[in-house]
C-alpha cells in the first residue's frame, strides 16, 4: 500500500513539474498570470480613455467611451457623412437613433477564471475596441433575439436599445466577418475574437464560447472568447457571446 502510494505522489510530482516547465519554455500558461494591458491600449482606439489603478495581479483597466460607432451606420441619420442605408430588408426599430452614453467599464488586468460562472444579463457585458458596447444574444424582456429583431441590425449587426445607446449583438461588417479579428474585451477581462482561429480554422469552444490558446496578440497563450460560428436563424449574423462568463466580471456603468 505505501509504495502505490509513494508510486502516486511520485507522478502528481512529475505531472506538475511538467507543467511548471511548460509554463517556463512559453507554452500555454494559466489563466491570471497575463497582463492584459499592454494589448488594451494598443488595440483600443482614441474614441477610448484609457487608465490603470493598483498594482501588480490587483490591478484594474477603466475604459471610457460615448458608446457611439466610429464606421457607418444607418442610425446616424441621412445626412450624416457616417450614414448608409440598411441591409435589404430591414429597417430602424422603436429607438430611431442613437444618442452619446458615459460608459466606464473597468476590468482586471490579469483576468482569471471565476470559482463560479456567472450567466451574462441584458445590457452591457463588453466593449468593443472602438468604445462601442458588446450584449449578449437576449433582447427585451431577457428572450432569445428573434427573426424580427435581426431586420432592425444595420451592417454591424447592431441597433440601439431604448436608452438609446447603440450596441453589437452579432459579428459584422466593421468588426469582424468571417476572421480572427480582436472584436473587444468583455466585462470579466477577456477578450473577444471573430470566428476564426489565429490559425485560421474554427476552433472548438467550450460551454462559455471560448478556450485557451495563442491569439496575434497574446501569443504564449490566454483564454479567449470566439464570435459564435452558427448563422443564427439564418439571418446571416453571428452572435458574439451567449451565456455565462468564464471569468469574474468587473463593472459596467452609464
Amino acid at each position: 500500500m505505501n509504495k502505490v502510494k509513494l508510486s502516486i505522489f511520485g507522478l502528481s510530482l512529475l505531472a506538475l513539474s511538467i507543467t511548471f516547465y511548460s509554463c517556463k519554455k512559453g507554452k500555454i500558461v494559466s489563466t491570471g498570470d497575463i497582463s492584459i494591458t499592454d494589448v488594451v491600449k494598443a488595440k483600443f482606439t482614441s474614441n477610448v480613455t484609457i487608465s490603470t489603478s493598483g498594482s501588480g495581479k490587483k490591478s484594474s483597466i477603466t475604459l471610457k467611451s460615448n458608446g457611439l460607432p466610429d464606421h457607418k451606420t444607418p442610425y446616424w441619420g441621412v445626412g450624416n457623412v457616417l450614414y448608409e442605408a440598411f441591409p435589404s430588408g430591414h429597417q430602424a426599430n422603436a429607438n430611431t437613433e442613437m444618442i452619446a452614453q458615459n460608459y466606464s467599464m473597468t476590468i482586471p488586468t490579469n483576468p482569471n477564471e471565476a470559482s463560479s460562472k456567472e450567466a451574462t444579463s441584458m445590457g452591457e457585458i463588453g466593449m468593443a475596441i472602438n468604445g462601442v458596447a458588446i450584449f449578449n444574444d437576449r433582447e427585451g424582456g431577457n428572450i432569445p433575439l428573434e427573426a424580427m429583431t435581426v431586420t432592425t441590425f444595420d451592417n454591424s449587426g447592431a441597433h440601439p436599445a431604448p436608452p438609446k445607446n447603440y450596441h453589437y449583438h452579432t459579428t459584422g461588417k466593421y468588426t469582424s466577418v468571417d476572421d480572427a479579428k480582436l472584436i473587444g474585451f468583455l466585462r470579466d477581462g477577456f477578450p473577444i475574437y471573430g470566428r476564426k482561429d489565429t490559425t485560421g480554422v474554427y476552433p472548438t469552444l467550450d460551454a462559455y464560447g471560448g478556450h485557451t490558446g495563442p491569439t496575434q496578440d497574446f501569443p504564449n497563450g490566454i483564454y479567449h472568447y470566439h464570435a459564435s460560428n452558427v448563422n443564427y436563424l439564418n439571418t446571416g449574423y453571428y452572435i458574439l457571446k451567449a451565456g455565462s462568463y468564464y471569468g469574474t466580471k468587473g463593472t459596467f456603468t452609464n
